[in-house]
């Protein structure tokens, strides 16, 4: 296991490391100007926070401006939309996640991008585990009370979710047929608006990732009922697990990924991969997804492709076991 020590180190040896791809960073070669990072999420949300942190690591990096540029809407489709038809010479990128990569080809009949034919992998960043949460008036504190209660108000519970076709929307379809509920879908334009409601009360239940809930956790403005993995948060020990707790083998991550247009020149990947692999080494980076009970991951350009691929061929059962369906 990589420890905190051994990442200070890398970075600590950084020109060195840059020093293994001559003439990458050096003055007249890629990148010459300012690099756009599209993010298909609304300013707020975890995964504008992820993409505005690795852009600031990587600025520091190249020694030029990365910043996020937000075309949220869709469920991201117009923000991918936009990185396709980009130009592929390595000043327009992109952050996505599960929801845009693995989800939708298959949630949506006519998607309008294909994460594989379309974008060119750069790293992957990031896996967070997605935790169960409910207002705090809510009579329940356990995922079988919760279970309880929405069987006793058949028809009137709602969840919601930062968007349909969003992990967080296809994870509690799934939570549906698992555990024989039935639950209204309340989509929002983004988590912040959806956290606003349920912590109003105006919807009762849903799923998030660490950093955009746990904060109002420990204001004791929401409960936590259980995170969707096979062990314990580090960011919320106290938490037990759904698989603890009875939904046996229930387990949900969102991630974190950068990609490029397709076509965009191999050289350009390698330094764009490099950047955000020495960006997630940092204290800031690993301080930040250690609050957030997120695991770091980096790697290569291949490692990602592969990774992807995975993910695409794990959730496809899933959604079609679901019946979930945008058009």
């Amino acid at each position: 296991m990589t420890t905190r020590r051994t990442f200070t180190k890398a970075v600590a040896l950084s020109p060195l490391v840059l020093s293994s791809f001559p003439g990458a960073f050096a003055q007249g070669k890629y990148p010459t100007k300012q690099i756009q990072m599209v993010v298909g999420f609304p300013p707020g949300q975890s995964s504008d926070i992820g993409a505005r942190l690795i852009a600031k690591q990587m600025s520091d990096v190249l020694k030029q401006t990365v910043f996020v540029e937000n075309k949220p809407g869709a469920a991201t489709i117009i923000g991918h939309q936009y990185l396709k038809a980009a130009a592929p010479d390595g000043y327009t990128i992109g952050y996505s996640s599960t929801g845009p990569l693995a989800i939708n080809p298959t949630l949506y009949k006519k998607l309008p991008y294909d994460p594989q034919a379309d974008f060119e992998p750069i790293i992957l960043l990031n896996f967070s585990p997605m935790f169960l949460v409910t207002h705090k008036n809510m009579p329940v504190n356990t995922y079988k009370e919760a279970i309880a209660y929405i069987k006793a108000n058949p028809g009137k519970v709602e969840y919601g979710s930062g968007g349909s076709g969003l992990t967080v929307h296809i994870t509690t379809e799934l939570l549906k047929k698992e555990a024989g509920v039935d639950m209204l879908h309340v989509p929002y334009k983004g988590a912040a608006p959806m956290i606003t409601d349920l912590i109003a009360g105006r919807v009762q239940f849903a799923f998030e990732v660490a950093s955009a809930i746990l904060p109002f956790a420990q204001s004791g403005e929401v409960k936590l009922l259980g995170v969707a993995s096979l062990t314990r948060s580090p960011a919320a020990p106290q938490v037990p697990t759904l698989h603890e707790q009875g939904l046996t083998g229930f387990e949900s991550s969102t991630w974190g990924v950068l990609l490029a247009p397709k076509g965009t020149p191999k050289d350009i990947i390698n330094v764009l991969n490099e950047a955000a692999n020495l960006g997630l080494k940092t204290k800031e980076s690993m301080d930040h997804y250690a609050k957030n009970g997120a695991e770091v991951k980096g790697g290569t350009p291949e490692e990602c492709g592969a990774f992807m691929k995975r993910e695409r061929e794990k959730w496809a059962p899933v959604i079609l076991a679901s019946g979930a369906q945008v058009d």
